[in-house]
């Protein structure tokens, strides 16, 4: 093999060896791409000055760290976070949270103002809170922030609390994990509301609340549109299911297209009722007899006007007969209240487009039916449409061997990605090594035979006897004479060597 490629020409030489500086990079690459650690956030927000301090613990306990944001951000080998936990505690800078809790009330001042005691108590719960918050699974840490407003005489002055909560790692977070953090807040502090909490993950994305309404159970665009898309894939692959075993393969093909509801809604109704029921009845009659007209005179008014005389005359003569009467009911209407919630994903409408092939029109009508009561269309309510097209499909290729691709995971595909290069590699040192065994095997074939023979040395008495033993037969190794006039010619020089050797052995 080495006396093979000191024989290759220079520009094969160059070519061998690229090839060999190539494999090895990229055997080097995949080898720091298999063994290179994947680190997890553990701290963000840190004070400079601590995280001397962090490190060195860390690089006592020998577990690999990566410092980023200006060093205020700390990142842990993923395999190796309760180690780091661990290590931190017992260098005594393991706390989730920098903000201490209910021991600052301990700390108090006799002559402390009234100011100063709600401050401190803020703090308190703040740091409880984080500390809280530092226990949920997923996240690292927390810092809370509170505003607590001042107690107002008149309710209508009084301003909301709020909240802010700072999480360290807690950008992939569920949506149900941040909403119970928010909840868990809202429920620790008085007169604070889930939608006045504001959490806030580690690389400053809001987390929540996801919408203006968070208590309402409010979703944002990409969480509508995504139920939307699996709603409508749901039922296109129940669709074109039915139609691949009704008209068979390649023959229709079904998109939907859903606009859902996703917003959770709170409904009060208050209904009464047409007629009333009689509850109380309470009748009243006044009644008044009497008769005859004022007599007499007297002083005072009726002497003095002579007018008024008369007209008390005319009013109070006759007989006088007054009656009264009246009744008063109480009437109770009935009433019904509903309050309910509706679930979120209400359909508000359906649009389905339907391809058929070019030898299925004459059934257009029934499959159109078939696909509207498939899919639950409601033209009238909801106003859903569906619309139908003729179309001729393209052949469809046969299928090969042994059923549906279903979607590859990623690890399956890098895998497959390491293993095709190795694969690659190997093949490449097969016809490398083969090219150079071929070309050995030519260098060898390239040599006349007498000559490979003679490159043992022999005494000149072994020649004798062998020219002795084998009358009329040519020397062994020598061959017939035309062949050593080819090799003349071919090769000179070899012969030359040859031939020097054989003297020298001679003298």
């Amino acid at each position: 093999m080495p006396t093979a490629i000191q024989q290759m020409p220079t520009k094969s030489k160059a070519i061998l060896a690229a090839s060999a500086v190539g494999i090895l990079l990229v055997a080097f690459m995949l080898f720091r791409l298999a063994a290179a650690p994947s680190y997890t956030t553990m701290r963000t927000g840190l004070d400079p000055a601590e995280t001397g301090k962090l490190t060195a613990a860390l690089d006592e306990a020998g577990i690999g760290y990566e410092l980023q944001n200006n060093g205020t951000a700390l990142k842990v080998e993923k395999s190796k976070t309760a180690q780091a936990q661990v290590a931190l505690a017992e260098s005594g800078l393991g706390g989730s949270s920098k903000q201490p809790g209910y021991e600052l009330l301990k700390d108090q001042k006799l002559g402390a103002s009234d100011f100063q005691q709600r401050q401190t108590y803020q703090r308190a719960l703040e740091g409880e809170l984080a500390n809280t918050i530092g226990d949920i699974e997923g996240v690292s840490g927390a810092q809370v922030r509170l505003t607590l407003p001042d107690d107002e005489l008149f309710a209508d002055e009084a301003k909301p609390a709020t909240a802010a909560v700072l999480l360290d790692g807690g950008d992939d977070l569920e949506a149900t994990s941040v909403k119970g953090i928010a909840n868990l807040v809202a429920s620790s502090v008085e007169g604070l509301k889930a939608e006045n909490v504001t959490i806030t993950g580690g690389t400053g994305r809001m987390v929540w609340p996801t919408t203006g309404d968070a208590g309402t159970g409010g979703v944002s665009a990409a969480t509508k549109t995504a139920a939307e898309s699996r709603y409508a894939t749901q039922v296109e692959s129940s669709i074109n299911a039915l139609l691949m075993r009704t008209v068979g393969t390649g023959k229709a093909q079904v998109k939907v297209t859903a606009d859902l509801d996703v917003d959770q809604v709170k409904q009060k109704q208050l209904k009464y009722d047409r007629r009333g029921t009689p509850v109380e009845e309470i009748e009243e009659t006044e009644r008044l007899d009497g008769g005859g007209a004022a007599a007499g005179t007297a002083a005072g008014t009726r002497a003095n006007i002579p007018t008024y005389e008369a007209a008390g005359a005319a009013g109070a003569g006759g007989a006088s007969n007054y009656r009264k009467s009246s009744v008063k009911r109480t009437t109770a209407v009935g009433k019904t209240i509903i309050d309910s919630v509706r679930a979120p994903g209400t359909i508000n409408r359906l649009d389905v487009a339907l391809v058929l092939d070019k030898s299925l029109e004459p059934q257009r009508a029934e499959i159109m039916n078939l696909v509207s009561g498939a899919a639950g269309l409601q033209e009238a309510e909801r106003g859903d449409r569906i619309t139908a097209s003729v179309l001729p499909f393209a052949e469809q290729p046969e299928a090969g061997g042994g059923g549906s691709s279903g979607a590859v995971p990623a690890q399956a595909v890098d895998m497959a990605k390491y293993g095709a290069l190795g694969f690659a590699s190997l093949i490449f040192l097969f016809f490398v090594g083969r090219h150079l065994r071929r070309r050995e095997d030519e260098a060898l074939m390239g040599e006349p035979m007498w000559l490979r023979q003679i490159e043992a040395p022999q005494s000149l008495s072994e020649l004798e006897a062998a020219q002795a033993g084998g009358a009329g037969r040519e020397p062994v190794g020598v061959g017939s004479r035309q062949t050593v006039e080819d090799t003349l010619r071919r090769e000179p020089e070899k012969v030359a060597t040859q031939v020097r050797n054989w003297l020298s052995e001679d003298i």
